[in-house]
This record gives C-alpha cells, structure tokens and sequence, in this order.
C-alpha cells in the first residue's frame, strides 16, 4: 500500500475524541446543528423526494434512519437520501476556490453512527476527522484544475470517517481509501453552464460511495495498492501533490476553518448579498442605469461569467447566478432562498435588472483571495449618481463567525420548514450535547417530523 494511505490509515487509527480541543468540538457540533437544519429545509424539493423514494424501497431493521421519518435502510442509501437533502439549498458550510462542502461528511457519519449504536463522542471524533481528510485531499489535490469535481474529497473523507465508526483496523482502513479514491473521480461538468439537479446531488452520491467502500473494506474486500501513488493512480491523473500536515492532538482541527453561510446561496455570493443589501437601503431599483460587481477572479469564473449566469432557468443555476442573486435582493431589499422559486426565476423584473449587471474581475481581489472574499458593488443611478458598497469577509467567513444564537436561528427558520417550534427547541437541546449522548442515533430521533 502507498505511503500516502498507510498514513491517512494510521491518522484515523489513532485519533480518539480525547484528541480534539474543546473548540473543535464545539465547532463540531455547530457544523451537524447547520447540517442538519439544511437538510430539513430542503426535505420538500423535487431531489430530496426522488433520493427519499429510492433509498424508503430498501427496509432495513438494523440500518440508518432517512432524516426526519422513523424508516431505516441501508446505511449508504441513508447517507445518499440524507446527503441530498444536506446539500440541496447551497446552505451548508464551505472551503472557499474549489473545496466544496465538508459538511458533506456529516449525512455518512450520522448513518453510519445510527446504524451501529456509536456514542455523541464517536460521531464527532469521526465527523474532525473526515473534515481533516477533506481538507488535506484540497489542498493537496485541486480537482477542479484538471476538470474534476471535489466531490472525490467527500469520498475519500467520508470512507475514513466512516471507518472509523465501524471499528476498522488500519489494514482495513487503508484498504477503504484505496476502495473510496479508484471508483470515484467525478467530472467538474456538473458545475459548468445550464445547472442540473445534480450539482446539488453529486456530494451525497459520492458520500454514498465513500460509506460503501468502508462497508466493502470491513468485509474484507481490497483495492489497488497504490491508487494514489503507483501506475495510473491519482497523482498521475491531477499531478504530483503531497497532503498537507493533519492536527496533532489537541492542535488547530480543520472543522474550525470552514465557512459556514449566512445565506443559503453559493458561497461566492456572500459578499455580494452583504453589499446589494447595505445598497438597496439606498437605491430604488427603477433607478439604477448600470451595476458593476467587482471580485476575484474564482467568483467572476463560477458564478459570473457564463450566459446562462444571466438568465437562469433551473434553481440550480439561480443560485450560481450573481448577476440575478444581486438583482433579487436589491428588488426585494432582503435576502430569502425564495428567490430561487420557479416562480421568481422567471421573474421579467429581476431578469431586466440583470441586463444592467457587470461582473469584473479585480486582480487586487483575485490576489487576496482565498484568506478574503472581498467584493465592492458600484451602482449607477439614472441622474448619475454612485453607491458603492464593499465587503471583505461575509458573516459565517471564519475571520467574522456566526454566533451560537445565528446558528440556531438558521436552523430554527430551516427546521421550522417541517417541524414545530417546540420540537425545534427540544430538538437543539439535544443536539448541543450530542458529544453527551450515550447513542448518536438521538439526532433523527428529535428530528423524526411524525
């Protein structure tokens, strides 16, 4: 087996919740509480009800419960069901230039954990430590750079962290990655032009694979020696990397470096929804004659570059849509996922508002990102006036948190969906001490919409 996974198997091996610092666990537990209220929120779109109907076929006494019914299936079905629901708004956290979700990882670590009876404490050490693989394959390996999507991060985290949970040895946990990393290499098409349902799909289908992989590793099933180093393996395919340094014990965990989102869009978006909303306070929208959007050059490429980022036609698109993400809140003077309704998508005012939109690159941004995500938004009036506003870290970036209580007023407004508010409340008490709970399966348990 190549080095590279002997020592991500070793890492997993060795990790215990003692390990974590009491910040990584706290961040821990904001990142499942967000997770979770995202997956609510999204439990009556057309995806979730697709995912939520193919996994309810299989019954499985022993598996993992879908999130907020009382069925059990198998666990990889479970986490893809679950997955799609987390992922589906755009509101879970991030890893800013191309890193995707790592909140992916939680759906698998919540089945996995329900369908084998693990402990509060052994979901959140598994939940860091798939956060740490995640991280280390980003920086490692950029994905998106050789036209493949960062979902193979959700794979290969979410087969570690899931390990983990079954109590595989290190042979065995090798042997996962190795099972997570052959199979899964996803194109970076499911980001580029018309979105389709499966932008908001693919991280729970990679998640699913990566449970499978560590459920075919505690069988004894092996895969390639060297898929990562050897003949044809990973770094032949996106070139030589090396994985970045994972915490020490007690160190700075990487579940403290994600971004969660104030607002359930694309994280790119964040800045400039702060700022068309400081600038709607102080413009009519029939005023305005021409808006320009200045940012870096990853924003300007994902999400405000292409035609169809001006017109979009599905919610997927609309949410990667800059030019009509600012023009719905600069109407509406306030930010809601509403926005991205069938109905608003085809919204002739938001559409001419659009028209006036320029997206630029500044390379001043483009130099300072990822450690910022800065964005200045200029707004021409009719009589020829400017407004300027200009943002450099959204809230819920790490260098300006979310508080505990916005956290629990996101999930309360996301869970609210489906739940009442009382058991919302009696829901987050639980969940805030989840590490407390002697098993993890509490967590679709207050969440079981019945």
């Amino acid at each position: 087996m190549d080095a590279t996974i002997e020592r991500i198997a070793a890492y997993a091996h060795a990790l215990k919740f003692e390990s974590l610092p009491r910040e990584a666990v706290h961040e821990t537990r904001r990142r499942i509480i967000d997770a979770l209220g995202c997956g609510l929120g999204a439990y009556d779109d057309e995806p979730c009800r697709i995912a939520r109907k193919l996994a309810s076929r299989v019954q499985s006494d022993s598996g993992a419960r879908i999130l907020g019914t009382a069925h059990r299936t198998l666990p990889e079905l479970a986490t893809f069901a679950n997955g799609v629901m987390t992922r589906y708004l755009d509101g879970n956290d991030t890893l800013p230039g191309g890193g995707g979700h790592p909140s992916d990882t939680i759906p698998p670590m919540l089945s996995v954990a329900d369908a084998t009876g693990a402990d509060g404490k052994a979901l959140i050490a598994a939940t860091a430590l798939a956060y740490e693989i995640f991280y280390a394959f980003f920086r490692g390996a950029i994905m998106r750079e050789r036209g493949l999507d960062h979902v193979l991060y959700t794979a290969v985290a979410t087969a570690v962290g899931a390990g983990k949970l079954l109590g595989l040895d290190v042979r065995q946990l090798a042997q996962a990655v190795s099972l997570a990393i052959t199979p899964n290499i996803a194109l970076h098409a499911t980001r580029r032009g018309d979105l389709s349902m499966w932008k908001g799909v693919a991280s729970a289908n990679a998640a699913r694979n990566g449970v499978f992989a560590a459920l075919l590793a505690g069988e004894g099933m092996t895969g390639p020696d060297n898929a990562i180093e050897g003949s044809h393996g990973l770094r032949e395919l996106v070139g030589n990397f090396e994985l970045g340094a994972l915490a020490a014990p007690n160190g700075e965990f990487k579940v403290t470096q994600s971004n969660l989102k104030f607002f359930l869009s694309e994280y790119h978006s964040q800045s400039p929804i702060t700022a068309a909303l400081q600038l709607s306070r102080e413009v009519k929208p029939e005023d305005i004659e021409s808006i320009t959007i200045h940012t870096y050059w990853f924003a300007w490429h994902e999400i405000g570059s292409e035609p169809e980022k001006w017109h979009p036609t599905t919610r997927e698109s609309a949410d990667h849509s800059l030019p009509f993400i600012v023009s719905a809140v600069l109407i509406d003077g306030a930010f809601s996922d509403a926005i991205f309704s069938e109905e608003r998508i085809r919204d002739p005012k938001v559409h001419a508002l659009a028209d006036k939109v320029s997206v630029k690159e500044d390379p001043e941004f483009t130099r300072r990102f990822s450690a910022a995500i800065p964005c200045r938004l200029e707004i021409r009036t009719r009589r020829g006036e400017f407004k300027t506003a200009a943002v450099e870290y959204p809230r819920g970036h790490v260098k300006n948190p979310m508080t505990d209580e916005e956290v629990e007023t996101k999930f309360r407004t996301l869970a609210g969906r489906i739940l009442s508010d009382a058991r919302v409340t009696s829901a987050l008490k639980r969940l805030w001490k989840i590490d407390e709970e002697r098993n993890a399966g509490i967590a679709f348990d207050v969440l079981d919409k019945r």
